[in-house]
Parts: C-alpha cells; structure tokens; sequence
C-alpha cells in the first residue's frame, strides 16, 4: 500500500478565483485562430499573384491597381495585413514578458510594440482604401488597362 504525501496548502488556495478576463487565454486562443487563417490567406495571395496569370513578371502597378478596384481583394488584403499584424504585435508582447527583466523595460518594450502595431495597421488599412488605381500624370504604360488616358 503506498501513500501519497500532499504539501500543505493554503486555507485560500483552492477557492481564490480571479475575476475578469483571462486576456493569456484568448492572446493564446487568438495566436492559434489568426495562425490557420493566415496561413490561407498567404497561400491564396501567393497562389493569385505567383501562379495564376503571367506569373511574377505582371506584378506591377497595375496588377496591383487591379486588385485594388475589387473588393473581395481589398477585404482580402485588410485581413491579412490585421491579423499579421496583430498575430506579431502579440508574440512579440510574449516574448517581452517572457525575455525582458525589468517592469519598466516591459513596459517601454510593450508601449512600443503597440505604438508599432497601431501606427502600421492605421497606414496600411489607409493605403488599401485611398489608393488611386488611376493616378493623374502617371504614364500610360505603367497604369491599369482600364485607366482612361488624361
């Protein structure tokens, strides 16, 4: 017959529950959702861009003015560029909590992670919806095909 020797616990240490939301928990259920997604996100985006049509030679700006008037794509391209950056932003906050020593040093490193993450999904969200597929002066050889000539 064996025994088994418990240590001792706490009176508290069975029925202390933390309130609120367990942000670790949805940073980890989040990083495993966004990481399958975006893992069909960037293989259709290579597919679409590398295979299909003239392959690597057609991207230019058109190709991409082209994509852009669709928005399927934008809406494509708004998701990926989010969740990419979200997805980073977040194991880059694990890494600093994990890595970095000092509660001060975490606490610049995890303002500057989300400065960072902000600043680019602000920048690229408005680059996808007030891009100009047909912008005034360019040459004629480098805009889409369907760019009126000025």
């Amino acid at each position: 017959m064996t025994s088994t020797i418990e240590a001792p616990r706490s009176p508290d240490s069975r029925s202390a529950k933390k309130s609120g939301v367990n942000w670790e928990k949805w940073g980890w259920i989040y990083m495993r959702v966004s990481g399958v997604v975006l893992i069909v996100l960037i293989f259709g985006h290579l597919f679409v861009n590398l295979m299909t049509g003239e392959g690597v030679s057609a991207l230019n700006f058109a190709f991409v003015a082209g994509k852009f008037t669709d928005p399927f794509w934008m809406v494509w391209d708004i998701m990926m560029l989010w969740l990419a950056l979200i997805h980073g932003g977040n194991g880059m906050r694990t890494l600093v909590n994990d890595y970095a020593t000092s509660r001060i040093s975490r606490g610049i490193l995890k303002v500057a992670i989300l400065v960072s993450v902000v600043s680019l999904i602000t920048l690229g969200t408005l680059v996808v919806f007030t891009f100009d597929p047909c912008p005034a002066g360019a040459p004629a050889d480098l805009v889409a095909s369907f760019c009126k000539s000025l």
